[in-house]
């Protein structure tokens, strides 16, 4: 259960001095902290004095981009401090892995002499962290739940508890449970954690914090902006699809699901025309351009031409320009490789930790450009064929419908680590009704896993999927939570029927 290791794109964004689509030098002077980002850098502080009580630290974190790379940030905080530091990553914190960790306590004592930290998860388990006495450091930005003084600011009960919703912030967007643990970092060894930042900016948009409103806001922003003063990040107006770094630029249409482009999504030859009568070469002697290998004229003429074909296929402007978007680059990383672009390596370290190789997602955060990463692109390899696969499955068995809900049911064919991503790719079929929140589920272990995938459009009529899967799943004997945009649960098989009569009347009542 517990595998363990060692150890709108404004002008205001577009960096200086470029003139250029693209994300490669830094942006704009960053401004004065936000009160939000005072309060949990406060917070912070006092979670890291008492860390240092501490012979060393036993670190869960969870299995996703942004859980990974808040293990990374973490993993090298305490390894400038000198801190020893034993690593798991798991799926999910229920009270089996909470009673597997006091066990470990229990039989072996030496380990109280290690603080438990939890990244990127915890904020669910207040509750049973106070009445097990169980010292520990939350560093989290899901919806925290449990009793009312147990997860307040000014908690007596449970003081180390670091997490946006405590001072007012909304962890879907403001937010990562990276940047938590960047601020944490930061608590611990000052100006030594600023090149974490890039990591931070990773796992956010991992966690899709830049969607809502095409950018960063709020604490994501500071953190950004400190890291374009760290020399680690530069931002800027680019192409808003996925594979900039690696993928051909035929590919990068081809392969297009956010936005989903009707006649060229899926269809490589309709993509090559579409170039050719674009009049940018799609290939060299050496084989198929890159984006990064276009000229500046090339690009915004092929942006340019995307935004009208979006128009004249009668999407609504808004989707139309989302076809540019600010853009985040790693500038140490070598070009053309995924961990050049923040989107990319999300994607890279999310193909490790759904296929129980987390460790190896967090080695490459921490600087293995060696034997870790020819893993994690094998991984993504793997990965890359499966969500094609599950969205096949998804194409050809269809969606279910409900009056306020749909679904599909993968039994084992989609692997539960991955079902909540196809739920998201899904979004762009036609046979799907954006009206309606869609849910993923697939076989697992211990019941069914169920993913929830939402849009802003639906945020705005009142849809909250963190709420709904927390309650629901608990009506039904399981445990969920998340986001308001995406949320997951797990509940017993023989209750799935139950658990989407009663999350269609739940959400019904939500967007009513």
């Amino acid at each position: 259960m517990l595998s363990e290791s060692s150890s709108s794109v404004t002008e205001s964004s577009r960096p200086s001095g470029t003139d250029a689509p693209g994300p490669e030098e830094a942006g704009p002077a960053g401004t004065c902290p936000s009160e939000v980002y005072l309060k949990l850098k406060e917070r912070a502080s006092v979670c890291a004095a008492e860390i240092r009580k501490y012979r060393g630290v036993r670190l869960i974190s969870h299995i996703d981009a942004d859980g990974i790379t808040s293990a990374a940030i973490m993993r090298l905080a305490f390894e400038r401090a000198g801190i020893p530091c034993e690593a798991s990553y798991i799926r999910k914190l229920d009270e089996p892995v909470m009673a597997q960790l006091l066990k470990e306590r229990e039989e072996d004592p030496s380990r109280n002499e290690d603080i438990l930290l939890f990244t990127d998860l915890g904020s669910a388990m207040a509750d049973y962290l106070v009445d097990h006495r169980l010292t520990a450091v939350v560093a989290d930005h899901h919806q925290p739940s449990g009793r009312p003084e147990n997860i307040s600011g000014d908690s007596s009960t449970f003081p180390f508890h670091l997490n946006p919703h405590l001072f007012g912030a909304n962890g879907s967007y403001e937010i990562s449970g990276s940047g938590v643990s960047y601020i944490l970092a930061s608590a611990l060894i000052g100006e030594k954690a600023r090149d974490l930042a890039s990591l931070a900016i990773v796992g956010a948009v991992g966690d899709m914090q830049n969607r809502k409103y095409g950018k960063f806001v709020s604490v994501n922003r500071e953190i950004l902006e400190e890291g374009v003063a760290a020399g680690v990040l530069g931002y800027g107006p680019d192409l808003g699809l996925f594979g900039k770094q690696t993928r051909p630029v035929y590919r990068i249409l081809q392969y297009s699901s956010e936005p989903y482009l009707p006649g060229l999504t899926g269809d490589e030859e309709a993509c090559i025309r579409f170039l050719e009568k674009t009049n940018i070469a799609y290939n060299k002697e050496e084989g198929a351009r890159l984006w990064i290998e276009l000229s500046v004229d090339e690009k915004r003429k092929l942006i340019t031409a995307l935004i009208s074909y979006c128009l004249e296929k009668k999407f609504p402007s808004r989707k139309a320009e989302s076809i540019v978007r600010e853009c985040y680059t790693l500038l140490r990383e070598k070009q053309g490789t995924e961990m050049r672009d923040a989107s990319e390596f999300a994607t890279l370290l999310n193909a490790t930790g759904r296929y129980d190789c987390a460790d190896i997602g967090v080695s490459v955060c921490m600087g293995d450009r060696c034997e870790a990463y020819d893993r994690a692109c094998t991984l993504l390899s793997e990965h890359r064929k499966n969500l094609v696969n599950g969205l096949n499955f998804v194409k050809e068995h269809g969606v279910e419908q409900m009056q306020n809900i749909q679904y599909f049911y993968s039994g084992s064919e989609i692997k539960e680590t991955i079902v909540g991503i196809i739920a998201g790719m899904s979004s762009s079929l036609e046979s799907v009704d954006r009206r309606k929140p869609i849910f993923g589920l697939a076989d697992a272990e211990d019941g069914i896993k169920v993913s929830g995938r939402g849009t802003q459009d639906l945020i705005r009529r009142g849809l909250n999927l963190s709420r709904a899967m927390t309650e629901v799943s608990e009506a039904c004997g399981g445990v969920g939570g998340g986001h308001d945009i995406a949320a997951g649960a797990t509940v017993p098989k023989e209750n799935m029927e139950k658990f989407l009569k009663i999350m269609d009347l739940y959400i019904g009542m939500q967007m009513k």
